[in-house]
């Protein structure tokens, strides 16, 4: 049973984006892919075991904000694939539709190909 001042699960943390900055951060980065503005994922806070960037920091090759905001610029998705992610994790609506298809069509033409050569 947990208490009232127990904090909630990172699962429960809404994840948001951050806001545009003439100096970003890998942290603003990461709130990026968190918040699903990348197109990599839902809306979801994402624990990690060390922070974006961390590695690089402690190789003292830590990335200029420069180098950041690039690539906050091009990692950014459209509207459109940020549409398509499914929150449960399904991938694009059409896809399990070719996949059947192509799954029940390729016994009927080995089957039929069988059928010819005897």
């Amino acid at each position: 049973m947990f208490r009232s001042e127990d904090p909630p699960a990172p699962a429960d943390i809404a994840a948001a984006t951050p806001p545009v900055s003439d100096k970003p951060t890998t942290a603003m980065l990461k709130a990026d892919i968190d918040s699903g503005r990348t197109g990599d994922k839902i809306d979801h806070y994402d624990v990690g075991l060390s922070p974006l960037g961390t590695d690089d920091e402690v190789a003292g090759n830590a990335p200029s904000p420069e180098r950041i905001a690039l690539a906050r610029e091009t990692e950014a998705a459209s509207e459109r694939v940020r549409r398509s992610v499914d929150p449960h994790g399904r991938g694009a609506r059409g896809v399990p539709y070719l996949f059947v298809g192509f799954v029940a069509l390729v016994p009927v033409i080995v089957g039929l190909a069988l059928w010819l050569v005897k």
